[in-house]
């Protein structure tokens, strides 16, 4: 496989960060809200924005909530709505997991959710690392026709992750693509790379700017307990893109 036919994937949540992706030579985006969740779908205004302001492939996350992925019969009905919707404006992809209570792959829903995402591709997320026993997972996934796992290898990241991960892309890459993610830096994709030869990888590079407010009560907050701040402001950075980019493409 040629270098340059390594797809990047670039997590963001918003229309500024789709832009600068696009601008730093992403091969296409995972559009979420809500980043500190680990990701929720977006809301579809900002998505039809983005289609009007860019040409990138959209992958749109459709997650109702944070916390786990088992979902009551009503979160699975939002999910069936915003699936539908997101198609009919034209996402490149859908992203989602659904696990039993047991921490197996929900395949009854998942299927339900296949046939209204078809044609489009789909990505199971990173529920496949809260799965009981990944192999099962995986050959669950192949068996109800997904097309991509994203994975950290079921450790918290990458890097920590190479050994499962190794193994995964070994016995199931002519099966299904096998996205690596979670953890991947600028300081180590050549390393990741030079171990795992994926085809594609799933990163998350940003940078923190500040708000355009000079006036800044401090007493007042807008989040709940566990508080990000609030007059900073994280944005994919182009910057970042264009060097990993070319890092893996060299």
């Amino acid at each position: 496989m040629k270098k340059n036919d390594i797809a990047i994937e670039i997590c963001l949540d918003s229309v500024q960060s789709i832009l600068a992706a696009e601008a730093g030579g992403a091969s296409r985006v995972e559009f979420c809200s809500d980043l500190f969740e680990g990701g929720l779908t977006p809301t579809l205004g900002a998505f039809q924005v983005a289609k009007e302001k860019s040409t990138i492939p959209i992958n749109v996350m459709i997650r109702p909530r944070g916390g786990d992925f088992c979902y009551s019969d009503v979160e699975f009905e939002t999910m069936l709505a915003d699936a539908r919707l997101f198609k009919e404006a034209g996402a490149n992809a859908l992203v989602f997991g659904i696990l039993t209570p047991e921490g197996r792959v929900d395949k009854v829903r998942s299927k339900q959710l296949l046939a209204v995402a078809s044609p489009l591709e789909v990505t199971f997320h990173r529920a496949f690392d809260m799965t009981r026993d990944p192999y099962e997972a995986m050959e669950d996934l192949i068996e109800i026709g997904v097309h991509r796992v994203l994975t950290s290898g079921q450790e918290a990241s990458v890097p920590e992750g190479l050994d499962l991960l190794s193994d995964l892309l070994a016995r199931y890459k002519e099966k299904i693509v096998i996205m690596p993610g979670a953890g991947i830096t600028e300081r180590n994709i050549q390393k990741v790379h030079s171990v795992l030869h994926a085809k594609e990888y799933h990163m998350y590079l940003h940078s923190e700017n500040a708000s355009l407010m000079t006036y800044r009560p401090d007493h007042i907050y807008m989040g709940g307990l566990l508080r990000q701040p609030e007059f900073l402001l994280q944005h994919t950075d182009r910057g970042r893109v264009e060097r990993m980019v070319a890092t893996v493409r060299s």
